[in-house]
């Protein structure tokens, strides 16, 4: 295969690695990324126990199109795609540079789905806001990979299997988005509220937990069909979905880990995972 062939040559000017594990991050509010939480905490302490990628490829709930692109710029702008939030914000920068290369070799092993190579978009919040956590150097190359909003979640779990070649070359994948995203019932009183929660938030956490560490994916495929508590966790997919990528990558002998596994403002969570 031409992709394979053209992905072994990028990788041999890489640094030897080990394969890389999968994260997916739950990202939470953009103030994360200048905050100090248990949240960032909860980054930081990961990446010291992770080894160095050559590149990254982020699937974030922020970047959700119809069809499938992938960026393919030298140097992604920082989009501050949120509004409302304090001026400090607006400043932070993230100049990570991209990889051309990654986002053709991420066209092709896509294939036969039909992946844009985008020159316009850049590193959205979904992104930036929890990678600077984990490198804050900004010196590992990170592409974005689109979530395509037609398609169901089976369809997202099959197409991030066809990346896991990735994984052999450095290449550390993220999927960062939020488990349980009900912005429409957030309470605003209450956001500092450690581990606070709705009971349908309680009990979705508790089910979806089960679920990922006993290997028993099939039900989140079926997300919208496991009753109310996964209705009001998940009103629609786009934060849900880049923990479907992260779950299409992981291998049968894979133990997942989960940290930072908490409720915020009682409709949201903050759980994240690591696979590998």
């Amino acid at each position: 295969m031409r992709s394979i062939n053209d992905l072994d040559k990028i990788a041999s000017s890489f640094s030897t690695t080990e394969k890389m594990p999968v994260l997916f991050l739950g990202h939470g509010s953009p103030m994360n990324a200048i905050e100090e939480n248990q949240f960032v905490t909860g980054f930081r302490n990961l990446a010291k126990n992770l080894p160095k990628p050559n590149t990254i490829l982020c699937v974030s709930a922020h970047w959700f199109t119809k069809g499938s692109k992938v960026t393919a710029m030298e140097m992604p702008k920082t989009i501050h795609d949120f509004g409302g939030f304090p001026k400090e914000l607006f400043e932070v920068r993230y100049p990570a540079h991209g990889s051309p290369e990654l986002a053709t070799i991420t066209q092709e092993l896509l294939l036969p789905t039909a992946v844009e190579l985008d020159h316009h978009w850049g590193l959205d919040h979904g992104a930036w806001s929890v990678i600077k956590h984990l490198y804050p150097k900004a010196d590992i190359p990170v592409i974005q990979l689109s979530i395509d909003y037609s398609k169901p979640a089976e369809y997202h779990f099959q197409l991030a299997q066809q990346l896991s070649r990735l994984r052999e070359k450095g290449i550390l994948i993220i999927g960062s988005g939020n488990i349980i995203h009900n912005l429409r019932l957030v309470d605003f009183y209450n956001f500092e509220k450690d581990d606070y929660g709705y009971d349908w938030a309680i009990e979705a956490r508790a089910t979806i937990n089960s679920l990922l560490l006993d290997g028993n994916f099939q039900p989140l495929l079926d997300y919208e069909k496991q009753g109310q508590a996964f209705q009001l966790a998940i009103p629609t997919p786009e934060h849900f979905l880049p923990l479907i990528y992260t779950l299409g990558l992981k291998d049968k002998s894979e133990e997942i880990q989960l940290f930072n596994d908490k409720l915020v403002a009682g409709s949201l969570s903050m759980t994240s995972v690591r696979i590998g």
